[in-house]
């Protein structure tokens, strides 16, 4: 009888046009994707080095902050090896008191926003329930995808805010 209603719910599911959770996540991680590009690529490249405050990240360094996250969750939620990180980048994780560049930014942004979608195609219902990563932190594939997409929205809007503070106003929101 459960599996009856379970399986007629998902037809029904089907015929209204619903999205899977899969093809959901693919949605909002493309969304993101443009959203976070395009605010990283509103601030020009001599403020990349710009913080609020000693105590805060820079624009460049919360950009590749955001960027880093991406790769290590998407690649326990998909089960996908992470990419090796660029030179630039691979140095700013020895030293992450120093600056990054807008083009090395703004490059490993997007880098990272499509390997993450690679990871969310390569997710099947296994990877999305799985439950990994490191004991104190271990998460479902779903949870690694969503709180990560939490993540960055997180960063992005605390971005707006360094935009708005020289004066730039930052992209349309979108959803």
């Amino acid at each position: 009888m459960r599996l009856t209603l379970v399986l007629a719910f998902s037809m029904t599911a089907c015929a209204f046009g619903q999205a899977t959770v899969k093809e959901s996540l693919a949605k909002h991680w493309k969304t993101s994707a443009t959203f976070t590009e395009a605010v990283a690529k509103a601030m020009p490249a001599e403020s990349y080095s710009f913080r609020p405050t000693p105590e805060e990240m820079s624009f460049g360094q919360l950009m590749t902050h955001i960027a880093v996250a991406n790769v290590g969750a998407c690649a326990l939620a998909g089960g996908l090896p992470r990419p090796t990180a660029p030179e630039k980048i691979a140095a700013w994780l020895k030293d992450q008191k120093s600056e990054v560049e807008k083009d090395t930014a703004v490059a490993f942004l997007a880098d990272s926003f499509a390997f993450c979608l690679k990871a969310v195609d390569a997710a099947g219902p296994d990877k999305l329930d799985k439950v990994v990563g490191p004991a104190a932190r271990a998460m479902t594939g779903f949870e690694w995808f969503w709180s990560y997409f939490t993540h960055t929205a997180h960063h992005r809007g605390q971005a707006e805010v360094y935009l708005r503070m020289k004066g730039i106003k930052p992209p349309e929101y979108q959803f």
